[in-house]
């Protein structure tokens, strides 16, 4: 090989590399800048506001159903509540966990005790310091109960609160398909703001002899599906939104007492089970009618199903509608209705209303569309009876009426100047000619502590009139007769010396 050759092959083995090391380096100041300038492009894009979003806000909730009242979405304020959420809760081995943290409020034990349960184990709750301050996210099947013990036949002396809820914050979170039966507790959540002390999605709720005292501005029991099923239970919500709220869930309700809330209970019943009411009291706060939103006692509302609600044996008393039903089958029997404007409004759906007493201002029963069927009840102190209007189909028969309003007699000249009262029947109803029992009163009106008023109307002389003594002149007065009675009155002695 010659030298001439060799040379010339190592200079263009130099060149080369000289070439690629200058290519290199171009393009590593090439991307250096463009670098920084895309890292500062992208900081800029996420501070920068978005003007358009600002004044095109979404016009949808992240909730998809409609609903009249605020609702707090515990899976959007605090997402580690689900049982799948990472670092959860543990599973907990214990069978019995007895906690004691009264006097020691924010400590977080009683949160601790119930990872420390296993899955279908039992918390014991001893409140003998105090109450215990936390708010309990349920994942797995638990019984909870109170030590102390509860007797809602006591309310008035009902031990100090078992477990009290932080401010702005629930008692109880109950995950989807978990059960948890809660027996002997107080709960109190004395300032909730815009949280309800019980709250369960898709959860199965047992409570037996529990009491509540709530004050905010949602219910105090809110359920989203599942079972709701509460015995010998006391609520005390001073709250403008129904005590307790079943959305789409199956409410067994049995001598349970609400008190204190804008309106008592409100239904949205699914597919499946009838929810029941029975033995129940509902005491409003007797607010007018224009105070606020509308004051229900029992609110059903239509859901995506249509659903059914049975009533039975149930006081509903202070309300400026005692029931109202939005869309939905509902069947009331042995109930009463008290202090009240409007007795039972059917918006729409189908209404059953039998052997039951409804006392109200302005309207017995309304029926804008729909169904219903009224037999055998007792209305009093009404002005109108029963109102229908043409998109509603009403039945109506077997009524009594206690009313001054609808139950004035007319009279007619029966013989020579001696003048009978009668009454004309109304559609499915007649007058009743008597005082209004006052053991009834006691169990309706009575209840919010108001002294007795007799709703009837009552015809001077009536009494003795019936006994067959006297009569009644054109203008009503009553005339006293002993010369001609029974029979006689209306055939002899006409025209001369009464």
């Amino acid at each position: 090989m010659s030298t001439r050759f060799l040379f010339g092959r190592i200079r263009g083995t130099v060149a080369g590399i000289a070439v690629i090391a200058a290519a290199v380096v171009g393009v590593a100041l090439s991307q250096g800048p463009a670098a920084h300038a895309q890292v500062a492009a992208k900081v800029e894009s996420q501070t920068r506001p978005n003007f358009g979003l600002l004044l095109d806000p979404p016009t949808r909730s992240y909730r998809s159903r409609g609903s009249h009242h605020r609702r707090y979405d515990y899976r959007r304020h605090r997402p580690d509540w689900r049982p799948d959420y990472p670092g959860g809760y543990r599973p907990g081995g214990e069978e019995i966990v007895l906690v004691d943290c009264g006097g020691n409020p924010g400590s977080g034990a009683v949160e601790d005790a119930v990872r420390r349960v296993r899955p279908g184990g039992t918390l014991v709750i001893r409140a003998r310091a105090g109450a215990c301050v936390g708010w309990l996210n349920i994942d797995k099947p638990l019984t909870i109960i109170g030590e102390g013990g509860f007797d809602p036949r006591n309310w008035a002396r009902s031990p100090n609160p078992t477990l009290q809820a932080p401010d702005g914050l629930p008692c109880i979170t109950v995950a989807q398909g978990v059960r948890v039966e809660i027996r002997d507790m107080v709960f109190a959540s004395p300032r909730a703001g815009d949280a309800a002390c019980i709250v369960g999605y898709g959860a199965e709720i047992v409570m037996n002899r529990v009491g509540f005292r709530h004050a905010g501005d949602e219910a105090a029991i809110f359920v989203d599906g599942g079972l709701l099923d509460m015995r010998d239970t006391i609520v005390e919500a001073q709250t403008i939104a129904p005590a307790i709220v079943a959305d789409g869930a199956v409410l067994n309700a049995w001598e349970v007492v609400v008190t204190g809330a804008q309106s008592g209970v409100e239904v949205i019943p699914g597919a499946g089970q009838t929810s029941r009411i029975a033995s129940t009291t509902l005491k409003g706060t007797n607010a007018p009618n224009a105070f606020g939103p509308r004051s229900i006692g029992v609110i059903v509302r239509s859901g995506r199903d249509y659903g059914r609600v049975e009533i039975e044996n149930t006081a509903i008393v202070g309300y400026v509608e005692g029931v109202a039903i939005e869309g939905a089958s509902v069947d009331i029997k042995n109930s009463r209705v008290g202090r009240s404007d409007k007795g039972v409004v059917l918006y729409n759906g189908e209404l059953r209303l039998e052997d039951s007493r409804i006392r109200a201002a302005t309207v017995g029963v309304a029926a804008a569309s729909g169904s219903a069927v009224i037999v055998n009840n007792v209305f009093s102190g009404v002005r109108e009876v029963i109102y229908v209007e043409d998109r509603a189909n009403v039945q109506a028969r077997g009524n009594r009426v206690y009313s001054r309003y609808v139950c004035r007699p007319q009279f007619r000249d029966r013989y020579r100047g001696r003048y009978e009262p009668y009454w004309r029947p109304g559609d499915g109803w007649e007058c009743a000619h008597s005082s209004y029992p006052r053991d009834w009163w006691d169990d309706e009106d009575g209840l919010l502590g108001l002294e007795y008023h007799d709703d009837g109307y009552i015809l001077d002389g009536y009494d003795r009139y019936q006994d067959g003594q006297g009569w009644y002149d054109e203008d009503g007065r009553y005339i006293p007769n002993d010369r001609y009675r029974g029979e006689d009155r209306w055939s002899r002695g006409g025209g001369w010396g009464w």
